[in-house]
């Protein structure tokens, strides 16, 4: 392995690790020891990649934005009605959350503005929901009377609600969560002659993982994997909220591209 390849096998670790600090104890109480710990490296190693918490804080809601926006693009390509891209990508965003430590722990860091909000995750999101929505209503996808500003404002609420409540329970972030918030709004939504056209629960197969997360034990440096356990690992693609972060630092991956 190349000095180079150490260094960023280094600072995806650190990242990693932090990221489950972050998720387990909060921006405050987690403290850089704890983080090199975790990644299994000394505390000079860690000051060599990043000057400080801030700055490892950054580094993780970078990597979290980056994943997020490759979701959101993700829904705006392709075929197919833009009604069922917009389910597809909740469910995609779902099972990112549940697959990747460092995503959950980006999205609350920016939520909480722990180190200066340089991005707005939530203000991405809302313009991926609206642009989706506004598609849709140029392609005479919505019902007669559905504005896609206002429906933009409940999808929002319900999804940013379900993201809120998995921080204790990730079974909020289960497929069946989302289907059921989509059985329920799709016959207001979707124009009567999409009726049944549209899957509540998402077009791709169960089985399917997020970007950028590989089997475990795929940890090439050229293209590491994003999730801390890959998804499908149980019945519902989740496991516990971290608590562990050493442990957790073991099983996350992460991909920086």
């Amino acid at each position: 392995m190349t000095k180079q390849d150490r260094a960023v096998r280094t600072r995806l670790a650190l990242i990693r690790s932090a990221a489950a600090q972050f998720e387990a104890h909060g921006y405050v109480r987690a403290g850089l020891a704890r983080i090199s710990a975790g990644a299994g490296v000394s505390s000079g190693a860690l000051h060599f990649h990043f000057a400080d918490k801030a700055a490892v804080a950054e580094a993780v809601e970078a990597a979290a934005a980056r994943a997020l926006r490759e979701a959101a693009v993700r829904g705006h390509g392709g075929d197919g009605y833009a009604l069922q891209r917009l389910v597809d990508v909740t469910h995609h965003v779902a099972r990112l959350l549940c697959a990747d430590v460092v995503v959950r722990a980006g999205l609350r860091l920016n939520v909480e503005g722990a180190v200066g909000r340089v991005r707005d995750l939530r203000r991405e999101w809302r313009e991926c929901v609206q642009g989706l929505l506004a598609e849709a209503e140029r392609r005479g996808e919505l019902a007669a009377g559905v504005a896609p500003q206002r429906t933009s404002a409940v999808v929002l609420a319900a999804t940013t609600g379900i993201e809120v409540l998995a921080r204790e329970d990730h079974q909020w972030l289960a497929r069946p969560s989302l289907t059921d918030l989509w059985q329920l709004l799709l016959p207001c939504l979707a124009a009567p002659r999409l009726a049944g056209a549209v899957d509540p629960a998402g077009s791709e197969p169960a089985g399917d993982q997020p970007a950028g997360v590989q089997p475990a034990g795929d940890q090439s440096v050229a293209d590491q994997p994003v999730g801390d356990r890959p998804v499908g690992s149980d019945p519902l693609g989740c496991g516990p909220v971290a608590r562990d972060g050493q442990a957790e630092a073991g099983r996350a991956g992460l991909a920086l591209r």
